[in-house]
């Protein structure tokens, strides 16, 4: 008995290893291609302010709606900035701002999931009825009333499209986390004396770590979405910041006097980008989906 015990619970180990391992494999051209484009996408993130070759804030009304000229390869917007400039620094609120609402959103959401699963009986119960609740109120919404309670600005924003992602989270994850916590693994462990809380964070969350990742990296193209649409409605960053979204509002009335191309440039960075998440996070599902086969 003890030697069962001893392999059933030494199992998840290898589970987890093997998840990992499945994070690792090829997911093919396109997955690469996106791979390379979020890589990109990252490192202007980070240096985008340092590497614009002008001040994406300082206007100049005389060069408004001037298209590409020597050194300005994209040339200028409404007020006369540099359009690359304000796309490479604008890269940085346009990344971060997604990638808070996917941290919040999956850490909260797992944890509702895991400890749904844990539990079961009457807490899952009341777990899932106030997932149900919060399905009803979409994240446009929710960040909308935010800014209206707290003010525009990309924190209210974020913090309100977590909420609203939390129970997509927390649906898709506890599915998993049930399989897991039925797994003999986990028995074993009980038997052998080990809590709850180290069974679920040393063992069950590794082991849905795959489908974690893919999550994540899925979710992470709607967050910039939605939060492009809500600084293009006026509630996320506010001018004059560069952000995409911000730089799409701001210069559509080019699009109808002849000149698009600054709306159209930023409009591209962030379909591109929503785009190569979404192919990454499809592939990175299937192989955790394989991987749980």
């Amino acid at each position: 008995m003890a030697t069962a015990v001893g392999v059933a619970a030494r199992g998840a180990t290898p589970r987890a290893r093997n998840g990992a391992m499945a994070l690792l494999r090829s997911t093919g051209v396109a997955g690469m291609v996106s791979a390379a484009v979020i890589a990109v996408a990252t490192v202007l993130a980070v240096f985008g302010p340092l590497l614009a070759p002008y001040n994406p804030e300082l206007p100049s009304l005389g060069l408004a709606f001037v298209g590409p000229t020597g050194g300005h390869l994209l040339g200028f917007d409404f007020e006369g900035r540099d359009v690359l400039s304000r796309l490479l620094a604008g890269a940085q609120s346009s990344m971060i701002g997604p990638l808070a609402v996917v941290i919040a959103a999956m850490a909260l959401g797992t944890a509702i999931a895991v400890v749904a699963a844990w539990l079961q009986g009457p807490v899952d119960t009341v777990i899932s009825s106030g997932l149900d609740i919060l399905f009803a109120f979409p994240g446009i919404l929710l960040a909308v009333l935010a800014a209206a309670v707290f003010g525009a600005g990309l924190t209210a924003a974020a913090i309100a499209l977590s909420i609203a992602y939390t129970p997509y989270v927390a649906r898709v994850l506890r599915g998993a986390a049930l399989r897991e916590r039925g797994q003999p693994y986990v028995a074993a462990l009980e038997v052998q004396g080990a809590s709850g809380t180290s069974i679920c964070l040393r063992h069950i969350v590794p082991n849905m770590l795959p489908l974690i990742v893919a999550q994540a990296t899925i979710m992470f193209g709607w967050a910039m979405v939605d939060l492009a649409a809500i600084s293009f409605l006026g509630l996320g960053v506010q001018p004059p910041a560069p952000n995409w979204g911000v730089m799409i509002s701001e210069n559509e009335p080019g699009i109808l006097q002849g000149y698009p191309l600054p709306s159209i440039a930023a409009g591209l960075c962030i379909v591109g980008v929503v785009i190569a998440f979404n192919v990454l996070g499809e592939r990175l599902f299937e192989q955790a989906q394989a991987a749980r086969r």
